[in-house]
């Protein structure tokens, strides 16, 4: 098949579904992100053709779409680093912290994933009695240091200097010594086809420990993660028995994890600064 350049207008008519995908695929690669408008008058053909032909690739995990648009699955080579998470997307991560705040009730134990976005229930938290906090966050064990009518416990561990957490066998070792009521798990890559991904090995022992001490398994992901995958699998989305994301992944998206029997909700984002993050 010939290769097609960003000018190459109707040079796509007649393809043959497969190959039209191909050339949306590489186009991708190229760029990142394509409208779907670009698309369109890339393959000289209808919107309603470019729209089957992302949703096509979009089951495959090869593409994903966005408001508008479509961009290609990539792959997390390095996770971003607490610093860097600690000032992006914080409306998302404050709603889907309100979405779950429900869920946690006076007594309970709850673990906090190391995260910027799990650290956002640390005032929900904070307001309730007598509630115990499990954490491999050195940021979340920081945060809770000032407010001493929550009992918390770290698991010590390996540090993960990039993120300020604890990953590893230690950690996950006594994490299985415990049990929690719910265990809020953080990721910085997800998508249906293959799971919560991460690309550091040492953190998907911790990650699993965690599951397993847990009655309730929630997973807090915001949309800009969906989409991209790391080498290492910690599990599949319908190992949790609550995905929690906010309300700019696409409806595309939305529909097929619901189609797929997933228990999904959607937060809406809070642009409300007082409960930033630490």
């Amino acid at each position: 098949m010939n290769d097609t350049s960003d000018n190459s207008s109707g040079r796509a008519a007649g393809l043959i579904p497969e190959q039209r995908r191909e050339m949306i695929v590489r186009q991708l690669h190229k760029h990142q992100v394509l409208s779907l408008h670009q698309l369109t008058e890339l393959l000289g053909c209808s919107h309603m053709t470019v729209r089957r032909d992302v949703a096509a690739l979009e089951e495959k995990g090869r593409v994903y779409a966005v408001p508008g648009g479509v961009r290609i699955a990539s792959h997390q080579l390095v996770e971003p680093s607490h610093q860097a998470k600690s000032v992006t997307e914080l409306p998302q991560k404050r709603g889907i912290a309100a979405q779950v705040t429900p869920l946690l009730k006076p007594g309970m134990t709850v673990y906090l994933d190391a995260g910027t976005t799990t650290a956002c229930l640390i005032p929900q938290i904070v307001a309730l009695a007598d509630m115990t906090v499990i954490t491999n966050d050195f940021h979340v064990a920081l945060a809770l240091s000032d407010a001493p009518q929550v009992t918390v416990l770290h698991t010590g561990g390996m540090l993960d200097h990039r993120n300020g957490s604890s990953v590893g066998p230690l950690a996950a070792a006594t994490l299985r010594e415990l049990v929690a009521d719910v265990a809020f798990l953080s990721t910085s890559a997800w998508d249906l086809e293959r799971g919560v991904t991460t690309p550091s090995a040492p953190k998907v022992e911790v990650k699993r420990a965690a599951m397993a001490i847990a009655s309730q398994r929630v997973l807090l992901a915001t949309s800009a993660k969906y989409g991209t995958y790391g080498t290492y699998r910690v599990a599949g989305l319908d190992e949790f028995d609550l995905v929690v994301t906010d309300d700019t992944l696409s409806e595309a998206a939305v529909q097929r994890m619901r189609e797929a029997g997933l228990a999904l909700e959607v937060a809406t984002a809070q642009p409300d600064a007082a409960a930033e993050p630490h």
